[in-house]
């Protein structure tokens, strides 16, 4: 089976070395709130579900914070100034069809979605995985989770990218310096897998890859390389992911870092997006579940806005 990368740097990969289509879709009831979480949000308070309008509770638990490094990803807000969509493109109406559906009284059991990660693409010594995963994972409603990404060439070094995936990578029909991105994405997801495995987290809700202009990436912070290395790191964490889950693959981010970080290029195998609106409401975020915001070019499942530092999220 034969499928292409497209875009700039259109390329034909073979289903010997990538995974062709993708797991079952996520399935979020239209007009529920959820939240994301991760470890800035160890030592504290986590959010719980509230009818819309209400103040966002917290339920107190008693996990002691474990001191990480500062990392780039602090999730609350997520977008950083300058990173906001265009005054020009913010929705002017919310579709009637989406007013009612977050009008109404959101249900007890919303959903969670916890950070692999502690901000880095990589899980290792230096920048260790998220500490309180398992246990923000165990207290979230119907929980997913999502994990940091990026590319930089410094990434293609033994410290950061597994044998294995190296080996991987000679199958993708592409040039060496492609191969060796997608090996980056590849590795990524390998250690995120074992770092989940290893936390005893077994029934998996799916997993979003986090996209998003405060990692490192091709184009972005001094990193001088082509986009389609980001689009084929992006495509090795796709394919891993799936190659080891029967959970579906989404992606975190919006029209203006996904063109910023991919450009026109594509990617395949995911079956979502969740767009960062920067909003404060569920109905100003509301809008942004238009076809017309995909920027993955899937349907838009989940929308984020921040409510009084909260990372709040509202399925489409």
């Amino acid at each position: 089976m034969v499928r292409v990368l497209g875009g700039a740097g259109a390329l034909i990969a073979v289903g010997g070395a990538l995974v062709v289509g993708s797991a079952n879709a996520f399935a979020y009831q239209p007009g529920t709130i959820g939240f994301d979480i991760s470890y800035p949000q160890c030592g504290t308070s986590y959010p719980i579900n509230t009818r819309l309008g209400a103040p966002p509770a917290v339920t107190p638990h008693s996990r002691t914070a474990t001191a990480l490094p500062l990392a780039m990803d602090t999730r609350a807000p997520r977008i950083a100034a300058g990173d906001s969509t265009p005054p020009s493109a913010v929705p002017q109406s919310t579709p009637p069809a989406v007013s009612r559906t977050v009008a109404r009284a959101v249900p007890a059991r919303g959903f969670g979605i916890v950070g692999v990660d502690s901000g880095y693409g990589f899980i290792s010594a230096t920048h260790p995985g998220n500490p309180c995963l398992a246990d923000e994972y165990a207290r979230s409603p119907n929980p997913a989770l999502y994990v940091n990404t990026g590319y930089d060439p410094s990434f293609e070094q033994p410290d950061h990218t597994t044998a294995d995936c190296t080996t991987r990578s000679q199958s993708v029909p592409t040039d060496a310096a492609h191969q060796r991105a997608w090996a980056v994405g590849c590795s990524e997801a390998q250690k995120d897998l074992l770092y989940v495995t290893a936390q005893g987290i077994v029934n998996k809700g799916g997993w979003w890859l986090d996209v998003e202009t405060g990692n490192s990436w091709c184009g972005l912070h001094g990193v001088v390389c082509d986009k389609t290395l980001n689009q084929y790191s992006i495509q090795g964490l796709i394919d891993t992911l799936l190659s080891n889950n029967a959970t579906p693959v989404g992606i975190y981010s919006n029209n203006y870092m996904w063109s910023l970080i991919v450009g026109s290029n594509t990617v395949h195998g995911q079956t979502a997006d969740w767009y960062a609106t920067g909003q404060s409401t569920a109905q100003a975020a509301a809008p942004y579940c238009s076809s017309l915001y995909s920027f993955a070019g899937d349907p838009v499942k989940l929308v984020q806005f921040v409510a009084a530092s909260v990372d709040r999220d509202l399925a489409c």
